[in-house]
């Protein structure tokens, strides 16, 4: 038995190896017009170094999105890129479209509709536009100010112009609503058929938004609630308690009949689920609790395995997904029944993957981590001394090599 276990420590040691450090912070610094202007920002306690802690990126050919939600007071700006021609291995982020449009409003300042108060997560589309779900909320751990609704931000990547911006209404909240990722469903030939789905892991919904008819609705499941037995959490050292809800979704491959699998899972679970978009975009059936049996419970990843972000590749037919209490990656192929014997190992790290926080697929099927202690942060305080943030790299079909994802 102990000449097995060290045999599947070493397999899991090489496999981890694979994945490629990119970039890591101790300290997150920003790109700043000027030194004075970055001065005053600290003086005025409008820029707290410690209290910028990067959460969710993309990437869109030579940009890396990484966004940095306004827990505390003191973020500079929430929506930002790395250039990826950069030789840096801690360069400053770049505010994305500009650092005025990240800057809080002050004395009752009319808010531009390009502005972005605090967002987790962002999707790049198949169409070069960059989908930004902003909650419009500063200091969320503190004294929560809420300066605009929460919204859907939409980029053209190719001129770095606002596109649309569409509040949500109050029939898509509730009190305990809280926005903090988001996917888009879109073909390249069909840029305006588009549909965004948002999970809402506080109010234990998803908010579904049309392109086309400018219109959104609610849709609400048993299946998007956390569960009861999986809240209890142990994260870099840091035992915690959560009750967050529904929270990763991946989208499968297009079918014959022009949707996709759309899976999920709550962020307090071990259970993963699926449903067709063909129910989602339709509103009326969306809505009706005739839809409830059109859901379906893919199986059981095994114990510790929640997990917040997830994607899919759409030539494997693997999802990942991130493995919070494990510091790792883990992968299904979906043409397998969801075991724990199916549930494959991509990565494992007791240092670099403490709270592994979000994953992409970019457009060259290259797999990006970020991870960022947020535990630590959250409920004590990080050691400026230590890299605290880090993002990874792996190709896919390397990521899945020698796992039970590969075919």
């Amino acid at each position: 038995m102990l000449k097995l276990y060290v045999v599947v420590s070493l397999c899991v040691v090489a496999h981890a190896a694979q994945l490629q450090e990119v970039f890591r912070w101790k300290d997150l610094e920003f790109a700043w017009p000027s030194d004075r202007i970055k001065q005053e920002a600290i003086q005025s306690r409008n820029y707290i170094s410690a209290n910028n802690l990067p959460l969710g990126l993309a990437r869109w050919r030579d940009k890396l999105f990484v966004t940095v939600p306004r827990w505390k007071a003191g973020v500079a700006s929430s929506l930002n890129y790395i250039s990826l021609n950069t030789t840096n291995r801690s360069p400053v982020v770049i505010p994305y479209p500009d650092l005025k449009a990240n800057t809080l409003p002050k004395n009752g300042e009319k808010l531009e509709d390009n502005h972005i108060i605090s967002t987790f997560r962002v999707h790049v589309d198949e169409c070069d536009r960059l989908w930004v779900m902003d909650t419009g909320v500063d200091d969320i751990l503190g004294e929560f100010n809420q300066y605009s609704k929460s919204a859907l931000v939409v980029f053209d990547l190719n001129t770095n112009k606002l596109i649309r911006r569409y509040e949500f209404k109050a029939t898509d909240q509730t009190e305990n609503s809280f926005f903090a990722n988001l996917i888009v469903d879109v073909q390249p030939s069909r840029c305006e058929d588009a549909f965004a789905y948002v999970p809402d892991l506080g109010g234990y919904g998803i908010v579904v938004y049309s392109w086309k008819n400018h219109e959104s609705w609610r849709v609400k499941h048993n299946y998007f609630h956390f569960d009861p037995l999986k809240g209890d959490l142990t994260v870099g050292g840091v035992n915690f308690q959560w009750t967050d809800g529904v929270f990763g979704l991946a989208l499968g491959r297009v079918r014959n009949n022009g949707y996709r699998t759309l899976y999920f899972h709550p962020l307090v679970s071990t259970n993963e689920f699926s449903v067709s978009t063909e129910v989602l975009r339709n509103q009326s059936l969306a809505t009706s609790p005739s839809s409830f049996n059109l859901y379906k419970i893919e199986g059981n990843r095994g114990p510790a395995t929640q997990a917040s972000a997830s994607s899919f590749d759409l030539v494997t037919e693997v999802v990942f997904l991130t493995q919070l209490q494990k510091d790792g990656i883990a992968c299904w192929n979906v043409n397998k029944p969801l075991t724990p014997e199916n549930f494959g190992v991509v990565a494992q790290d007791k240092e670099g993957l403490i709270f592994p926080n979000d994953l992409k697929i970019d457009a060259d099927r290259n797999l990006w981590v970020l991870s960022d202690r947020m535990p630590v942060f959250l409920f004590h305080e990080l050691n400026p001394n230590e890299y605290n943030y880090r993002i990874y790299r792996i190709r896919v079909d390397e990521a899945i090599w020698n796992t039970p994802c590969a075919n």
